[in-house]
């Protein structure tokens, strides 16, 4: 090898070699100094594209991942080069997160157990487990902002695959209802260690420090501080959601009082905006939201926007807001043309204010609202300027206009061009990730749009840009481009969008001139990003090339590194002033104005100060002036001015002499945090003198008023009340009326009347409420033309239907549960002139409430939504449309049921091919279908929607072709009366009940009354579970052959298992004793008239907000008399004693949640009404007319929560025009009664509690339930509705009473069950085929639990005596659950010893009863001393249980620990508690007619019977 030395070459050679060496090393560094002409572009080419795509904060570290492979990729370098993460395995990953407050974290989560963290940018990543499994509904992770290894875990626990318990609800019986359960767990270590469990059954949990600007106000708060919103207590519906605070991790919480003292249910969503905590509410039959503002978690407020303007689900908006205030977009308009107007909130986020009008918004809740990053007070916003022409048809085209404010949206102006008005682009349309206009470059702004009249299509637009935070634009490219800024602004990037490319342009002189560098690469760009903070000088461009399944995805790498050849210096930046005034000198905001050392446009210099972003700077110089003052607590705005919102606060010591004065609030204070100097400028928060009349409410009149209202018409058509919820804003009382020819609308409940469509030229109008939004109401005519109302009839609108309404009595409207503007029209068709034979109706759809429509069946009797909460679980369950049609178009031949859950695009499903009709209440489905010898009916259920389960009637019980009364649902199990005497004027049936799934039906009373009509006297006492009240016929098989019924009235404590009469009162009202007192009871008790004699159905004995009292009209005596004969009565403890209120019959309405009761006389002329404030044991008279009326109704809100009560009726002596009479009690009482949740006898308020009459305890249903009831004694009133169920107690042993009869058995007359003579039990190894996972069944008893029963224990009567036997393919499973069980040894272990050891106690109990013991007979009851040796006695029943148990614990120890979890478990899904506050919505017998079948009567002749409607809400 020859090595060169310069040492041998010559010395004249060398000096010229050396200085040639130094020339071109010189020259080599010159070249590597020089800038450089293009950005450096490296390019990677995915086989699929990259989803979550983010920079780690303050470095160059970029994650994405393939979601199509399960693969995290990595990049170094800003995405100049990727890696694939090794160790995750492929396939694994389904979510990426980000940790919003740590800068180095990040977590990728599987769909199973193990999950994977960072704590190193992706550098390592360390493997985790959690006990569940993703939540797939909400965000699974939440995370902390002040400490970063605290996260909350949201999980759904699976116990195999796809055996997840998403699914998990209340025990009822062998049916459980479904609906999504998810698990909170919490990490502190940052998922070092396995999560612990923090609740079950959340909706969504978040730390109180979920953002950086939120406080507690106190250290330890704010590190463990967790708020969630939780199932209710004992409802798993949304309608009783609820929010629930703990500093401990759930070993001890409390729910806050979010309005007014009260706890609120129907929380359904909570977020954090800067330094507050908001959380949505929403009552059921609403879609308005209440928002819910706290600054500190212990605090609350109602939010209160304007009284024009309402919140509603789904339809506003939380924007990005500011350090002092919320901004918050609520929509106006339909969705389909969706407009919406912008609010401000005060500082501590409690009264809105209106900013402006009209705002552009998408049907998806993105509104066209940005603020200019970085810089306080600037937002662009676009309106609609034909918002009149857009609001009254979606067809027309909005008119989009941009406008900028300056001053935090007080005042808004037109972005400007030159002289030409500029309109962009925004949020609905954005066409990049991130902001749409700016970024933290200071005052560097830019989008796509138009100069103009208003904002055209977006492939017209043109690329915009703006350096002096939007005061003045130019145009910097045609057509429309993706942008990105970096280096603070130093560098602005532009790739065309909407077309293929091989170019990007730049410019490093704010925008002023464009450069051009070239891909190399076609394609269509997707996405153009760069570091979070826009210090950055490398972008990111995602694009796509190819076609079809040759499509490849791109990233470029841009940078733009060395494009200039040095750094800036101090001289290279200027101060820019971040707002001007009119006159050009820096505005002022909160106090200060505010300015940025920024680049200048010119520098020949980049800044390079890469991850740190510009810091502004603030002069404190401004003068205080009207801006810089809001509304004080408790004060909201009006026009200009705050005025008090409530009494206002009066300091310590003050007001002493309630005629006196005080200094308080002016009503204004200076903004938090507002900096401005109060010298020279106005004081508007100095305190002023105030009266102390001020510091409180009015004092209560102590009077009632009234009000009537004359009307020139002869009678009431129909009228329905529009009840607010308790969300709903506001204080009206709607009601809708129609005389014999006009309608009518009150707000203040019949105080004052206004005519509606006055002028309308309408012949006939029919009022149609929304069955389940309590603020819609439509207004159908007797042609295309439909007008109805959104908020309660403040405005009126109108829509073309596609066809008239259906001659034919059906329902013509038919309505979502949850979907507000889906609607069903029934029309006619053919059913004029030429072709009038072939009148049929066929069904229409609509999404947009009657915008557009489109056919879903022909020849149809009715269609009908079937999603209800709670009724399968499949997401598509909400398209889910039954409907009952005619097949072959033929209106003679038989109605087949067809469902279709894609609204009849393809074929539907046919269920049955011939149908009587079906109903929809609660869980279930029911259809009456013909058998195939078409004489007798059958029935069918389903709780899904799909599947149908044959119901199975008592054997040889055929449902005659007549008629069947479907009753209720509400506890878990159907109700159906069966008509069995169908003479006419003599009609009665026999009551059935089914089980929890509603496919098993067994006989629980013979001959209930029924009118003619079908309808039956059977009630269910409102607001409590599991009580019935029935009218018999006692001498039904006389009534068979023409006799005339004798009725008696009957009660059941227990769903219907057992029945009693109704013991009388012991004195009447004139305090004799009854002539039949001392005779039994079948000879003395109280009957009461029921359904079928009344004029209202309404009018039942009892109230949802009243719990336990009743009210009726009857006789004591041996049968019901007539109902001239009948006084009035009240029970206070749900029925079981009975008190005498007036002699005669009388009407009787509730009112403030029972603290008001209202009677007035029945069918005679009065002007005098009766009122009760103590639940009826005191009444009052209030005379109301001065001439005498005849008064055919009172009624009051369907809640009977109003203090207002109305009167319908006529004045005798005025040709019997119709008047109605308004009487107002809120007079009376000015103070709101107070509620403690966690002192709830400490008040107003004491708790009550429910029993079996039959029982000793408390227990009912296997619990004993606590229901707050107010003090008859306190001098206050309800208002809001309290939440009745206060908590379940204690679950108690098992009893007789928390069991029925079982299929094929019957009750007794000792009250036991007996097998039916002729007829064999059921075949209960069916629930093997029912249910896949079941290991056991066990032959029949005789008994069955009651569905709504959580006991535990005690006699178990489904299960005595009874064997086990294993279900087929499970009998390995058997063994293991069954083995040790008793055998022969131990059980005469168990058995002779305690007989031996209590043998004392025996002979002690022989020698002292004279009855000795006897047998025990399931059911039979008893009074007086021989109840007292009863064997379930607790001094007989303990002695013999102690000593049995301690032997059968020491033999069966090993055993019992083995099963405990076992235990547990089915104890959870078969004993769990059920039903209270569970059920769903209900209504009266009259709503069928519009489709909201909850007591319905099933006819072959007519089909349906419609009764009276109402729809009146039952809970």
């Amino acid at each position: 090898m020859r090595i060169w030395d310069a040492s041998h070459l010559p010395r004249q050679w060398f000096l010229p070699l050396l200085f040639s060496l130094l020339l071109v090393a010189t020259s080599l560094l010159d070249l590597a100094s020089a800038k450089k002409s293009s950005p450096t572009i490296t390019t990677t080419v995915f086989g699929y594209p990259l989803h979550g795509l983010f920079y780690f904060k303050d470095s160059e570290v970029v994650l994405a991942y393939d979601r199509t492979a399960g693969r995290v990729h990595r990049s170094t370098d800003a995405g100049a080069h990727w890696d694939t993460v090794n160790d995750i395995p492929d396939g694994k990953v389904a979510e990426l997160f980000q940790h919003p407050y740590d800068r180095k974290k990040a977590y990728v989560l599987s769909r199973e157990h193990r999950h994977w963290y960072t704590h190193d940018r992706g550098e390592t990543w360390t493997q985790f487990r959690t006990p569940a499994s993703p939540s797939p509904s909400r965000p699974p992770l939440s995370f902390h902002a002040g400490d970063s290894d605290r996260i909350i875990y949201l999980g759904v626990e699976c116990h195999g695959f796809f055996e997840c318990d998403e699914v998990n609800l209340l025990d009822l019986g062998q049916h459980t209802l479904k609906s999504s359960s998810l698990q909170a767990y919490v990490t502190t270590d940052g998922f070092s260690t396995e999560p612990t469990r923090l609740r079950k059954n959340v909706v969504s949990c978040d730390f109180a420090r979920s953002s950086e600007l939120f406080t507690t106000g106190h250290d330890g708060t704010d590190q463990d501080r967790i708020l969630c919103i939780v199932k209710g207590s004992y409802s798993p519906w949304s309608k009783d959601y609820r929010l629930v605070i703990s500093d401990n991790y759930f070993l001890e919480e409390t729910e806050p009082e979010l309005a007014l003292g009260r706890t609120v249910k129907g929380l359904v969503n909570m977020a954090a905006v800067k330094k507050f905590l908001v959380v949505a509410a929403k009552a059921e039959g609403t879609d308005e939201m209440a928002l819910y503002v706290t600054n500190n978690t212990e605090t609350w407020h109602q939010a209160e926007f304007p009284s024009d303007h309402r919140v509603e689900q789904d339809a506003y908006t939380i924007l990005e807001s500011t350090d002092y205030s919320i901004q918050v977009d609520v929509m106006t308009t339909r969705p389909s043309s969706a407009m919406g107007v912008l609010f401000t909130s005060n500082s501590n986020g409690t009264y809105f204010t209106r900013n402006i009008e009209h705002t552009n918004r998408n049907r998806h809740g993105f509104v066209d609202f940005e603020k200019v990053q970085g810089i306080q007070g600037i937002v662009l916003v676009n309106v609609v300027d034909n918002w009149e022409e857009v609001e009254r048809s979606s067809y027309v085209k909005k008119k989009v206009q941009t406008k900028i404010s300056f001053d935090d949206g007080r005042t808004f102006k037109k972005p400007k061009v030159g002289k030409e008005d500029l309109h962009l682009h925004s949020v609905s349309d954005s066409r990049n990730a991130g902001r749409v206009f700016s970024s933290p470059a200071p005052g560097i702004v830019m989008g796509v749009g138009n100069t103009g009249k208003y904002l055209k299509p977006y492939d017209d637009g043109d690329l915009y840009v703006s350096d002096d935070a939007g005061l003045t634009w130019w145009k910097a490219r045609d057509g429309p481009h993706k942008y990105e800024f970096g280096d603070q602004g130093s560098v602005l990037i532009a790739v065309p969008d909407g077309k293929k490319t091989k170019e990007i342009h730049y410019s490093i002189n704010h925008g002023h001139d464009w450069e051009t560098a070239n891909l190399r690469e076609e394609v269509h760009a997707q996405v153009v990003t760069t570091s979070p903070d826009s210090t950055s000088l490398k972008f990111i461009l995602a694009g796509t090339k190819g076609k079809g399944f040759k499509i490849q995805h791109v990233l470029f790498s841009i940078d733009f590194d060395g494009l200039h050849e040095r750094k800036c210096k101090s001289d290279d930046f200027e101060q820019w002033w971040a707002r001007l005034d009119d006159e050009g000198k820096p505005d002022c905001l909160m106090g200060s104005t505010q300015y940025y050392m920024r680049r200048k446009s010119d520098a020949d210099c980049f800044i390079e100060e890469e991850f740190n972003d510009p810091k502004p700077g603030y002069e404190k110089t401004c003068t205080c002036t009207d801006e810089d003052y809001e509304c004080d607590y408790n004060f909201k705005r009006e026009g200009d001015n705050c005025v008090p919102a409530g009494p206002v606060l009066v300091p310590d010591g003050e007001c002493k002499d309630p005629e006196g004065v005080f200094m308080g609030s002016s009503g204004y204070r200076l903004i938090p945090g507002n900096e401005c100097k109060p010298k020279g400028g106005p004081k508007k928060d100095e305190m002023i003198e105030r009266k102390c009349q001020e510091s409180v409410n009015p004092p209560a009149s102590g009077k009632l008023s009234h009000e009537i209202t004359p009307f020139t018409a002869y009678r009431f058509s129909e009228y329905y009340y529009l009840e607010r919820t308790e969300t709903s804003r506001g204080d009206d009382e709607t009601i809708i009326m129609r005389t014999d020819h006009d309608l009518w609308i009150t707000h203040d409940h019949g105080k004052n009347w206004e005519e509606l469509l006055k002028g309308k030229h309408i012949i006939d109008v029919y009022i149609y409420p929304h069955s389940y939004f309590k603020d819609v109401v439509f207004f159908v005519t007797n042609d295309e033309t439909v007008y109805y109302s959104i908020n309660r009839g403040k405005k009126i609108h109108s829509f073309k239907a596609p066809s008239r309404p259906n001659e034919k009595g059906l329902p013509v409207l038919g309505f979502h549960p949850n979907r507000k503007d889906w609607l069903i029209w029934t029309g006619a068709e053919d059913c004029r002139g030429s072709s009038e034979s072939d009148c049929h109706s066929n069904a229409h759809l609509s999404k947009d409430r009657g915008d557009t429509w489109t056919t879903l069946r022909r020849y149809v009797r009715k269609c009908q939504f079937i999603t209800e909460e709670g009724r399968g679980k499949e997401d598509n369950n909400e398209n889910l449309i039954y409907c009952e049609q005619y097949p072959n178009e033929n209106t003679d031949g038989p109605l087949q049921l067809v469902a279709s859950y894609d609204f009849f695009a393809e074929e539907p499903t046919v269920h049955f091919k011939d149908i009587v009709d079906f109903a929809t209440m609660s869980e279930f489905i029911i259809v009456a279908a013909k058998a195939e010898d078409r004489k007798y009916l059958k029935a069918a259920t389903s709780v899904d929607g799909k599947t149908f389960a044959d119901a199975l009637f008592p054997r040889g019980f055929d449902v005659p072709e007549e008629a069947y009364t479907v009753l209720d649902s509400s506890t878990h199990a159907v109700f159906l009366h069966v008509t069995v005497g169908n003479k006419e004027g003599h009609e009665y049936g026999t009551l059935l009940k089914s089980n929890s799934n509603g496919t098993s039906y067994v006989l629980i009373l013979d001959g209930v009354n029924r009118n003619e009509e079908g309808y039956a006297d059977f009630e269910k006492l409102k607001g409590l579970e599991g009580v019935l009240v029935v009218n018999i016929v006692d001498n039904f098989e006389a009534a068979n052959n023409g006799v005339a019924k004798k009725l008696k009235t009957m009660i059941s404590h227990n769903d219907g298992a057992e029945w009693s009469l109704l013991t009388p009162p012991d004195k009447d009202i004139e305090g004799k004793a009854y002539e039949c007192k001392g005779s039994s009871l079948d000879e003395c008790s109280l009957h009461l008239h029921a359904y079928t004699e009344r004029k209202n159905p309404t009018h039942t004995y009892s109230s949802p907000s009243a719990v336990g009292l009743m009210m009726g009209t009857g006789n004591v005596g041996e049968h019901l008399k007539n109902k001239t004969d009948a006084d009035t009565f009240i029970s206070r403890d749900a029925g079981i004693t009975w008190e005498t209120v007036k002699k005669g019959s009388y009407f009787w309405k509730y009112g403030d949640q029972g603290s008001i009761i209202v009677i007035l006389e029945d069918s005679n002329p009065t002007n005098t009404l009766y009122y009760s404030l103590n639940e009826g044991r005191t009444w009052k008279e209030h005379q109301f007319s001065n001439k005498k009326m005849l008064i055919s109704d009172i009624s009051t809100v369907p809640s009977d929560n109003s203090r207002n009560f109305l009167l319908w009726g006529s004045v005798q002596d005025e040709h019997e025009r119709i008047s109605t009479v308004n009487v107002d009690f809120s007079g009376l009482r000015s103070q709101e009664c107070r509620l403690d949740e966690t002192n709830p006898e400490g008040g107003d308020y004491y708790l009550w509690k429910p029993r079996h009459p039959l029982q000793s305890d408390d227990c009912l249903f296997g619990h004993v339930a606590q229901y707050h009831r107010k003090r008859p004694e306190a001098d206050c009133y309800n208002g809001r509705l309290i939440p009745q169920l206060h908590s379940i107690a204690e679950n108690c042993t098992c009893t007789r009473q928390d069991f029925e009869c079982d299929y094929n058995f019957q009750r007794q007359n000792d009250g036991s069950c007996g097998l039916v003579p002729g007829l064999s039990p059921a075949d209960h190894s069916q629930i093997c085929l029912d249910d896949p996972n079941a290991v056991t069944w066990y032959e029949p008893t005789g008994y069955r639990r009651i569905p709504l029963s959580t006991c535990a224990g005690g006699r178990e009567l489904a299960y005595l005596e009874s064997k086990a036997h294993a279900c087929p393919h499970h009998e390995e499973e058997f063994e293991k659950e069954h083995r040790g069980r008793l055998t022969g040894f131990r059980l005469l272990l168990i058995i002779c010893i305690p007989i031996l050891a209590a043998t004392g106690v025996g002979y002690w109990v022989w020698r002292n009863w004279n009855g000795k013991f006897g047998r025990i007979r399931l059911g039979e009851g008893g009074s007086g001393s021989s109840m007292i040796w009863d064997a379930e006695r607790p001094w007989i029943k303990y002695p013999i249980m102690a000593i049995a148990v301690v032997v059968a614990v020491v033999i069966s120890l090993p055993d019992t620990m083995r099963r405990v979890g076992r235990s547990v478990w089915s104890r959870v899904r078969g004993g769990g508690v059920g039903g209270a506050g569970g059920a769903g919505r209900y209504t009266t017998r009259g709503s069928f007619a519009r489709g909201r079948a909850d007591y319905d009567v099933v006819e072959t002749d007519e089909g349906e019977l419609l009764g009276e409607d109402s729809d009146e809400e039952v809970v």
